[in-house]
C-alpha cells in the first residue's frame, strides 16, 4: 500500500496543477474520484494531472473537474485537507451562504450533478439498509430466525429506516450541496413524513390558509426534499440579505420556514413526488418494452457513460426505484456486468501480452475490477490504452446483459461493490433470480475474454516494458500491497 508521504506528495501536486487552493470553490470525493469545482477553469493543467503517479485519469463533468484515483481516493482526499486550508464539501456550503459562490449556468449536466450530489453522500446508508434487508430475508428463508423474534424485528425496522427517513437525510445533504442551513433542510424533510401530517391527509382534505394540500406520500422519496431545499436555499439568501443584523438569528429560520412550509406542502412536494413516480414508471416502461435488449445496451454503453460523466444521472433513479418498488430491474444489473467485463478484458490482455510489465499491470487491474468493482485502473490503464479490449468488453457486456435480462434478474439493494461481491443483492425467495445473474455475468466474462483475445493485437512498441508510472498508478489505487 502506498505510504502517507506519497499521498501528501500527490495531494500537493494535484492542488498545484489546479491553480492552487485558492482556485478551489468546492471539493469532495466519491468512491474513486476527487471532485473539484474551480473559480477559473483555465488555470487547470490537465496534462500535468494525468502524468501524476497515482492518478488513473481525469475528466470534466459539466463544470466539475474529476480526478480518478481509485480505491485510495479517501486517503488522497484526507491528505489534501491536511496540507491545505481547503475544508472539503463544507466550504462550498459556507461560501454559498455568504453569497460568494460563483453563479453557475443552467444545463442538464448541472441538474444531474445537483441531484447526484445530494444522493451520493447517502450511499453508505442505502447500502447498509439494503444489506440489512437481505440478511433478514436470508435468515427467514433458512429458518435460522423467526420473523416474530425480537432480533428479526429490530433488523427489519432498522433496514426500513434507511429508506423511510430519506426525506430527512436528503434534506441535510441537499442543504450542504446548495448552501442552505442543514438543520432547516432536515426539518423540511421531517415535516413531510410527520405522523400527524400523514394522518391528516388520510382523514380527508387538508389546506393551508384555504390553499389545498395535495395528498401524496413522501416517505422513501428524494425529489421533493431536494427541490424544496434548493428553493429554501434561495429564500434563505434573501431573508439574510434583508434582515436586520440584530434580529437575523430569529428572522432567518422563522421567515424561511413560514415561506417554505406552504410552498413545500402545496406545490413543491407534490411536483417532486410526481417527478419521482414518473421517472420510475418511465424506466419500468422502457424495461417492459425493450426487456433484455435494454439491459444489454446499457451494459455495453455503461463504460462510455462513465467516461462522459453521464453515469451520475443514474444514482437518483436507483434510490427512487429501491424506495418505491423495493427492487431495481435494469441499471445495477447492467453496471455490475459492465464492471466485471472490464476486468475480463484486462485479464485477456494479461494472458496474451508478451510484456512482463503489461502482464503484471493488466492482471492486477483485472483482479481489482472483478473483486472490488473498481474499474478505473483496468479501463484507463489497460483497455482504453489499447482500445480493442474496450470493444471486447462491449461485446461481452451485450451477451451478459441479454442473458441476465432474459432471466429478469432484479437487484434488491444497493451494492457496496459492483464486482462479484455484489451478488448477494440478487438473493430473494426465488433462487433463480441469483442464478440468472451469475450465468449472465459468467457467460459475459467468457465472451469478453474470447473476444479480446481475438481482437487484441500487440504492437512491437507495446511489448516493451511498460513505464514505471503505470505500476505506480496501480499501487496508488490500492490494487496491490
Amino acid at each position: 500500500m502506498a505510504k502517507k508521504e506519497n499521498y501528501q506528495a500527490l495531494a500537493s501536486s494535484i492542488i498545484e496543477s489546479l491553480g492552487g487552493e485558492e482556485n478551489v470553490t468546492f471539493f469532495t470525493h466519491c468512491m474513486t474520484r476527487l471532485r473539484f469545482n474551480l473559480k477559473d477553469k483555465s488555470l487547470v493543467d490537465e496534462a500535468a494531472v494525468k502524468t501524476l503517479n497515482g492518478v488513473v485519469g481525469s475528466q470534466w463533468s459539466g463544470d466539475q473537474f474529476q480526478i480518478i484515483i481509485g480505491q485510495q481516493v479517501g486517503d488522497v482526499y484526507a491528505a489534501i485537507l491536511k496540507i491545505t486550508n481547503i475544508e472539503g464539501a463544507a466550504k462550498a456550503a459556507d461560501e454559498v451562504a455568504e453569497g460568494s459562490k460563483e453563479k453557475k449556468k443552467f444545463s442538464l449536466s448541472a441538474v444531474f450533478d445537483a441531484f447526484a450530489g445530494c444522493v451520493s453522500p447517502l450511499l453508505p446508508v442505502l447500502i447498509g439498509s439494503g444489506m440489512l434487508k437481505i440478511i433478514t430475508l436470508v435468515l427467514n428463508m433458512t429458518g435460522a430466525i423467526s420473523p416474530e423474534s425480537g432480533t428479526y424485528i429490530i433488523l427489519d425496522f432498522a433496514g426500513d429506516a434507511g429508506f423511510y427517513f430519506l426525506p430527512v437525510f436528503v434534506g441535510a445533504t441537499a442543504a450542504r450541496k446548495f448552501g442552505g442551513n442543514m438543520g432547516l433542510g432536515m426539518m423540511l424533510g421531517a415535516m413531510m413524513i410527520h405522523p400527524n401530517f400523514i394522518n391528516a391527509l388520510a382523514e380527508g382534505r387538508l389546506d393551508f390558509l384555504s390553499v389545498p394540500v395535495y395528498s401524496a406520500s413522501y416517505a422513501s422519496t428524494i425529489f421533493p426534499a431536494i427541490i424544496a431545499v434548493f428553493v429554501m436555499s434561495k429564500v434563505e439568501e434573501q431573508v439574510v440579505r434583508f434582515s436586520p443584523v440584530a434580529i437575523r438569528a430569529i428572522l432567518e429560520p422563522l421567515v424561511t420556514l413560514l415561506i417554505m412550509i406552504p410552498l413545500t406542502l402545496c406545490l413543491i412536494g407534490p411536483i417532486g413526488a410526481m417527478l419521482g413516480v414518473y421517472i420510475t414508471a418511465g424506466v419500468m416502461w422502457l424495461y417492459n418494452t425493450m426487456g433484455f435488449v435494454g439491459v444489454a445496451i446499457l451494459a455495453a454503453a455503461w463504460p462510455f457513460m462513465v467516461l462522459t460523466g453521464m453515469h451520475s444521472a443514474i444514482t437518483p433513479y436507483l434510490t427512487q426505484s429501491f424506495a418505491t418498488l423495493g427492487y431495481e430491474p435494469i441499471a445495477l444489473t447492467a453496471i455490475i456486468i459492465a464492471n466485471l467485463n472490464q476486468g475480463a478484458a484486462s485479464a485477456a490482455v494479461a494472458f496474451k501480452s508478451k510484456s512482463v510489465s503489461i502482464k503484471s499491470s493488466a492482471a492486477t487491474c483485472a483482479i481489482t475490477a472483478v473483486l472490488a468493482g473498481v474499474t478505473e485502473p483496468a479501463m484507463f490503464g489497460i483497455n482504453l490504452r489499447f482500445k480493442r479490449p474496450m470493444i471486447g468488453a462491449a461485446i461481452g457486456s451485450l451477451i451478459g446483459g441479454a442473458i441476465a435480462g432474459l432471466g429478469r434478474a432484479h437487484a434488491y439493494a444497493f451494492a457496496a461493490s459492483a464486482g462479484v461481491f455484489a451478488f448477494p443483492i440478487y438473493i430473494t425467495d426465488n433462487i433463480m433470480n441469483l442464478v440468472w445473474m451469475v450465468i449472465g455475468c459468467g457467460v459475459g466474462m467468457i465472451g469478453t475474454f474470447v473476444a479480446t483475445l481475438i481482437l487484441y493485437k500487440e504492437e512491437a512498441v507495446e511489448v516493451q516494458e511498460a513505464p514505471a508510472a503505470i505500476e505506480d498508478t496501480i499501487n496508488m489505487t490500492g490494487a496491490v500491497e
